[in-house]
């Protein structure tokens, strides 16, 4: 148990310190991590809203901020190159991500086409509307991803390693709220990147 929380400690931290200097993307995290805790709570009430909820609310504003807002030059903080921190990240780094929001996008555009093509993988209330279908087969997609991910890692690392991502994936909703909820407050006094001396003295 020890291991297991030193681990998922160092994986937050890193996350943290080498992935969130933008204050505009620690807000998109919020807003993420906001919407994916709605989404958990939807998971019990209807799976297709908590997908919708999960990709277009929470994931687009989570990625949008790495994607556009989140410097990529050197890291001054943590003097480390953009390109060293990428083939260092234990989950999706920018290239993985690509790919997992190419099938994301790619599903919607086989179920118009082709609408009967995957309805074996969906409940069969669903198959009749579009809109259910591909929401179910995002719900497939997150937990798919998920657990791909952790394949991977047992094999390059280690299934502590793997256990623990995959925790911190779970839960860092929840993280993120307690770790940005006074970012916007930042952005709003001019602030657009995080000075990290909480880093720069660890």
């Amino acid at each position: 148990m020890n291991a297991f929380l030193h681990t998922l400690r160092t994986q937050r931290w890193d996350d943290h310190r080498y992935y969130h200097h933008s204050r505009v993307n620690q807000s998109l995290h919020l807003l993420s991590a906001l919407a994916f805790v709605v989404a958990y709570a939807y998971l019990l009430i209807d799976p297709v809203v908590s997908a919708y909820l999960a990709w277009l609310v929470a994931m687009v504003a989570r990625q949008a901020g790495h994607f556009f807002f989140e410097p990529l030059g050197y890291d001054e903080v943590n003097q480390a190159t953009h390109e060293h921190k990428e083939a260092i990240k234990v989950g999706y780094n920018l290239s993985r991500k690509l790919v997992l929001l190419g099938v994301w996008v790619l599903i919607p555009a086989v179920v118009y086409y082709f609408p009967q093509a995957l309805n074996w993988a969906v409940p069969v209330a669903d198959q009749a509307s579009g809109v259910r279908t591909v929401g179910m087969l995002w719900l497939y997609l997150g937990l798919a991803g998920l657990l791909f991910r952790m394949v991977q890692l047992t094999i390059q690392d280690d299934l502590t390693t793997a256990l623990t991502w995959g925790c911190k994936i779970i839960t860092d909703p929840y993280h993120d709220i307690k770790m940005y909820h006074r970012s916007p407050l930042y952005v709003l006094r001019g602030e657009w990147i995080d000075p990290m001396q909480h880093v720069r003295s660890h």
